[in-house]
């Protein structure tokens, strides 16, 4: 099995940014022991700040792939464009977010990804994404 973990925006600043919130942990070091707790999934990792890159990429992976977990970090709230990207591909992809997006401010309530995505996991921090990886096996 092949899964790509995509994220988005400012994810690349976990264990720096607003730790009372994402936790202290680098998403590196996190993807490291997803890596060791999933020996039989082929994980590959992707992040980009960058709206059209991420589409690209759930593009270019999402046939050679047999899952994607998306965290489009604030592209959920507001791009319709991987809205689309998801809708327009054949591979399941599970949105995940570390946050509880519906404890947090009202615009974050809303997803453009989940009508399209297989489901959703919201607020277990970096767990969201074991939780993600264990739905597709």
């Amino acid at each position: 099995m092949k899964i790509i973990i995509i994220n988005g925006p400012n994810l690349n600043l976990l264990g720096k940014r607003e730790p009372e919130v994402y936790g202290n942990e680098t998403f590196e070091s996190y993807f490291e022991k997803l890596q060791i707790q999933f020996p039989t999934i082929t994980l590959d990792y992707f992040q980009s700040n960058i709206e059209g890159e991420i589409i690209s990429k759930i593009q270019e992976t999402s046939f050679a792939y047999d899952g994607i977990v998306l965290n489009a970090g604030a592209y959920t709230h507001t791009s319709i464009g991987i809205g689309d990207a998801v809708k327009a591909v054949t591979t399941p992809v599970i949105e995940v977010h570390i946050s509880n997006t519906f404890s947090r401010e009202s615009f974050r309530h809303q997803s453009y990804i989940s009508p399209n995505a297989k489901g959703v996991i919201i607020g277990f921090g970096l767990q969201s994404y074991e939780l993600a990886l264990k739905s597709f096996v």
